[in-house]
């Protein structure tokens, strides 16, 4: 258990650090980042796949139109996700970034309401609400809806809803997906270049490198949460994934100083609340039960 939270916080410090990453490749357009990111993410999982011998999966999945039209919508979702995300920490909206991944676990809860049929406890749906007032605070505050939080959270949250129903591992399934988007990823790139245009013709070596290293950076969390996620329960799981978000926040306002009003204070610590409320009353049921 002890080598499961190394793995998963490892993975989560890693997520809360993208911010430094993207940072490096600011004066490349997010769109362009997240081409490169798809196409040597591909180049990666490839090669994990070649040196553990593991296809067997793949001629079985391409005779399935179901489930590779679930990949390819959650491939869509996860562009998205990366888009999004590149976006605001390229325009200085790291603070906003992270407000996403804070609220995406009570996202997660209304999702499994909604479309799974779970029945979420009280406590849950309190927090759901201390939540929900936190996001209209901080839309009356702004004059609009923080939209960068609610669709990185909403894109995440039902690109996990779709990896949680699916029949592939973490492994095979980000490679399924960079299959169906590195294709577009590589023609684009490729008529940038032949047009003289893009990063790879006017980008110098540190920047080209920062772009190839895009693909072990997506990679290697992902394997750290999944091998993490196997010897860990859910709960322990639930609680180290605040490292991230709470890394990203801190990023913005003390690395990058961000605008950060003390009005808007109020909607956070309302989600914060709201995040405590709902481990602690995970807690407390997991405790009832180990009781009974």
């Amino acid at each position: 258990m002890n080598t499961g939270i190394l793995y998963a916080a490892l993975a989560y410090v890693a997520w809360g650090l993208f911010p430094l990453y993207f940072k490096q490749v600011a004066d490349v357009p997010s769109l362009e980042v997240v081409m490169h990111r798809t196409l040597w993410s591909l180049v990666v999982v490839l090669g994990l796949l070649a040196v553990r011998r593991q296809w067997a999966w793949l001629a079985s999945v391409l005779r399935q139109p179901r489930v590779l039209g679930a990949f390819a919508l959650s491939a869509v979702l996860l562009s998205g996700n990366w888009l999004t995300y590149v976006w605001a920490v390229q325009n200085h909206h790291v603070v906003d970034a992270s407000l996403g991944y804070f609220i995406l676990p009570l996202v997660n809860v209304a999702l499994g309401f909604v479309f799974l049929r779970e029945r979420p406890r009280p406590g849950q749906w309190l927090a759901v609400a201390v939540a929900a007032a936190g996001v209209l605070w901080l839309a009356v505050q702004a004059g609009r809806l923080p939209w960068i939080a609610l669709v990185l959270a909403l894109t995440f949250g039902f690109y996990g809803l779709l990896r949680k129903v699916a029949v592939l591992g973490a492994l095979e399934g980000l490679t399924l997906e960079t299959l169906m988007l590195a294709p577009v990823a590589a023609v684009v790139l490729a008529w940038w270049s032949w047009q003289g245009q893009g990063a790879l013709v006017h980008g110098d070596l540190s920047t080209v490198g920062w772009l190839l290293l895009a693909g072990p950076m997506t990679a290697i969390p992902l394997l750290l949460f999944a091998a993490g996620a196997r010897r860990i329960p859910m709960s322990t799981l639930g609680i180290l994934q605040y490292i991230s978000p709470s890394l990203q926040f801190g990023l913005g306002v003390w690395v990058y100083h961000e605008t950060f009003q003390p009005a808007r204070l109020v909607g956070f610590v309302l989600i914060w609340a709201a995040l405590v409320v709902y481990s602690v009353e995970g807690w407390w049921t997991r405790q009832r039960v180990a009781v009974a």
